[in-house]
C-alpha cells in the first residue's frame, strides 16, 4: 500500500511523521484514508511490527507494510490483505525508514504487533 508524505519517498524527517495510507492491502489493520504516526528510530523493528519502508526494486515508492523478518540487511514485508500481492512477494526486501505506531484518523487507536 502506498503512503503518501509531503517529504516523499526520502527519509521520513523527525522523530514523529504523518502519512496518509492508500490502497487496500494492509486492510483490515489499516483503510485507505487512513492517517498514521510513524517513528523513526525508538526500539528496533520486530517481526509483525507495521512499519514505512522502501523497496530496493521501487526505489520511489513508500509503502505501509507489516514486518515478517528480516534479509539481506532489509526487512521481508507482507501486506494483511492476502489478496493483495504488491509487497515482498513481488518486489522483494526492503529498507524500513520508521514504524507505524498510532492511527489518528479516522477511528484513532495504536497499532500492535500481530503474530506471522
Amino acid at each position: 500500500m502506498p503512503a503518501h508524505h509531503p517529504a516523499g519517498p526520502q527519509l521520513l524527517r523527525g522523530p514523529l511523521t504523518a502519512v496518509l495510507v492508500t490502497g487496500p492491502s494492509m486492510a483490515p489493520t489499516l483503510r485507505h484514508g487512513d492517517a498514521v504516526l510513524v517513528r523513526r528510530g525508538g526500539r528496533p523493528v520486530r517481526p509483525g511490527d507495521v512499519v514505512v519502508a522502501v523497496f530496493r526494486s521501487r526505489p520511489g515508492l513508500l509503502v505501509v507494510k507489516r514486518a515478517v523478518r528480516p534479509e539481506d540487511g532489509g526487512w521481508w514485508l507482507r501486506g494483511d490483505n492476502d489478496l493483495v500481492t504488491d509487497d515482498s512477494r513481488a518486489y522483494g526486501v526492503a529498507d524500513v525508514h520508521g514504524r507505524v505506531l498510532v492511527r489518528y484518523w479516522p477511528r484513532p487507536g495504536r497499532l500492535r504487533p500481530r503474530p506471522l
